[in-house]
């Protein structure tokens, strides 16, 4: 019974030594600011974008980048900031995002599903994982970087792009 109880004990540490910072107060602090950009980025937030993007945003679109490929196309804050503005996107939905924290940078990877306008049939839903990057300046954390590492998926139907 002393094992088990040490197993689990050991276990337990073990989990929770591989993402110890999950928890803290400036990982809530980007996890939320990520959820809110992706609230902007639907409702056509602007400002919101603005104040939470670092001004040497970059943004790589597809995966070609992972096999030695240019990327379909890169954003950077100007340009991404039109596609918020043009309201391209009806939707934006985070899923089975996880963070590592390094100080003053915090790198979120996970997938989002979203829509968007004045697309073929196709291509109505698509899925992305990514790797994102956020720095804190100042007290106040800002996203500097994304990069596509699979996708994007596309699909008629949120169903059809769920490739986990």
């Amino acid at each position: 019974m002393r094992m088990l109880a040490l197993l689990v004990m050991v276990l337990s540490f073990a989990a929770w030594s591989q993402h110890p910072s999950e928890s803290s107060h400036d990982a809530v602090q980007v996890l939320d600011l990520e959820r809110k950009i992706g609230e902007a980025i639907v409702a056509g937030d602007v400002a919101f974008f603005d104040r939470a993007t670092a001004d040497d945003f970059v943004m790589t679109h597809s995966d070609r980048w992972t096999t030695g490929g240019k990327p379909l196309l890169v954003d950077d804050k100007a340009s991404f900031r039109k596609r918020i503005e043009n309201r391209s996107y009806l939707s934006y939905d985070l899923d089975s995002v996880k963070i590592e924290m390094h100080g003053d940078i915090a790198i979120t990877y996970g997938r989002y599903m979203a829509s968007m306008r004045n697309t073929p049939p196709e291509r109505t839903w698509f899925s992305v994982w990514f790797e994102k990057v956020y720095t804190k300046r100042n007290g106040q954390w800002f996203y500097l970087s994304h990069r596509t590492v699979r996708g994007a998926n596309y699909g008629p139907d949120r169903a059809s792009v769920s490739d986990k």
